[in-house]
């Protein structure tokens, strides 16, 4: 079972819109959705899920407004919880933003959307490009489109319309990796692992049908080849478009794929990584007086890849002043409403070493327990690279009227959730 009614509120609990799918819970329930999420915060026990007698209430928080789910049945959480989170890429999609006046503004359109999102409580028709067919932000053209439901919505293909044309046909491929890392004080990495995406910018005309062809160590073992560097891939996610029967009898990605941009696919990789910007950090503090912050930062990747806008966010005593710094390259600025150093270097090459010096007034003694030990963490993008190894083999598209198309592949690696832990 799914939702029984979506409400959308403002943050005093004021309903904006909302629409009821099933008529089995009262519309008057969301009326103790906001006293009980005031008082769950209170008592620091904040669930995603809330309860008044039967009616359980699902929400989200996004800007100025909360997205609420009613249901009195044993409902599958995780499909309203997606269904919550693109509600608001279908609305962000027609209104750039998403906040209480775009709700406002746009009541009629988003009235449209819920409808045809949504049917008695299960989500129907959830792609943008799709609706954008139908529900248009013109009110002349919403009454003539209604007449007609555009093909796609009934297709076989539902996430790619007909007589698409383009003078010059191309596909970009992005491999996009990011790496979490969480290294101890000590030096040693606690955990790491790798959370990869392909996307694509398809401009195809027709009804191509793509085949990519990647180093997957399960394909190489099952057609006997066993050259080169390959890759296992877990938690392995597709886009609809993907024939998953294809892929699970022969481990072949083969696809219609939507117009414009989309994800293909998602994975991870569970494998040792070796951080690729290391850290060192050396912390002094000397109580009533100072604090004295040394970081080196070391690019373990190869010379001839570059690291681009790397962050080095150092924490700092809540009630330091008077920062002083000194870079061997780029800039540092104190963030004092985040209680962090921030040390921007534009271009890092692989192999080079940095230094960055601090000094901070300490005029205070605070208790260290009470602020705890928080990691310095880094942000990265080297482009042209994946830590990986994974690599597009081929990319084939085949089209009835047989043209000739371009497939371009570009490679990101970046950070993900990247933290080193420091003693001080």
């Amino acid at each position: 079972m799914s939702a029984s009614a979506i409400f959308v509120l403002d943050l005093k609990g004021k309903v904006l819109i909302c629409r009821n799918y099933k008529g089995d819970v009262d519309m008057a329930e969301i009326d103790h959705f906001l006293p009980l999420l005031m008082q769950h915060e209170e008592e620091g026990l904040l669930c995603p899920v809330l309860s008044h007698g039967n009616v359980h209430f699902m929400w989200i928080k996004y800007s100025n407004l909360y997205l609420v789910a009613t249901t009195n049945k044993n409902s599958n959480a995780s499909l309203v919880y997606s269904f919550l989170y693109k509600l608001v890429e279908v609305f962000i999609e027609y209104f750039k933003e998403l906040e209480e006046e775009s709700i406002q503004d746009n009541f009629v359109v988003v009235y449209e959307l819920l409808d045809e999102l949504m049917d008695f409580g299960f989500p129907q028709t959830t792609d943008s490009k799709i609706l954008q067919e139908y529900i248009t932000q013109e009110g002349a053209k919403l009454e003539v489109a209604k007449s007609k439901v555009p093909t796609t919505v009934t297709n076989a293909v539902s996430w790619r319309s007909e007589g698409i044309k383009y003078k010059k046909n191309e596909v970009f491929i992005d491999v996009i990796e990011s790496i979490n890392v969480l290294v101890n004080a000590n030096g040693s990495v606690m955990s790491s692992d790798i959370v990869g995406s392909i996307k694509l910018k398809t401009m195809l005309s027709g009804m191509p049908e793509l085949r990519l062809g990647l180093n997957d160590r399960v394909l190489f073992a099952l057609t006997g080849r066993d050259k080169g560097k390959t890759v296992v891939m877990e938690d392995v996610k597709f886009h609809q478009c993907v024939r998953l029967s294809r892929f699970e009898s022969d481990r072949t990605i083969s696809f219609i794929p939507p117009d414009g941009e989309s994800e293909l696919m998602s994975y991870r990789i569970n494998t040792h990584v070796k951080p690729l910007i290391w850290i060192e950090s050396v912390i002094e503090k000397f109580s009533h007086s100072r604090v004295e912050i040394m970081v080196k930062a070391k690019g373990q990747f190869k010379k001839q890849s570059v690291a681009n806008n790397v962050e080095v966010r150092v924490p700092v005593p809540s009630d330091a002043d008077s920062p002083k710094f000194k870079t061997s390259t780029g800039s540092a600025k104190y963030v004092p409403e985040k209680n962090l150093v921030v040390w921007t270097i534009k271009s890092f090459p692989g192999g080079k070493e940095f230094l960055m010096r601090a000094h901070f007034g300490l005029p205070s003694v605070e208790n260290d327990e009470l602020e705890g030990k928080p990691p310095i963490t880094v942000k990265f993008e080297i482009p042209y690279f994946t830590v990986s190894g994974i690599q597009v083999r081929y990319m084939k598209i085949i089209e009835k009227s047989g043209y000739q198309a371009l497939p371009w592949v570009r490679y990101i690696t970046q950070s993900g959730d990247y933290q080193l832990r420091t003693n001080v």
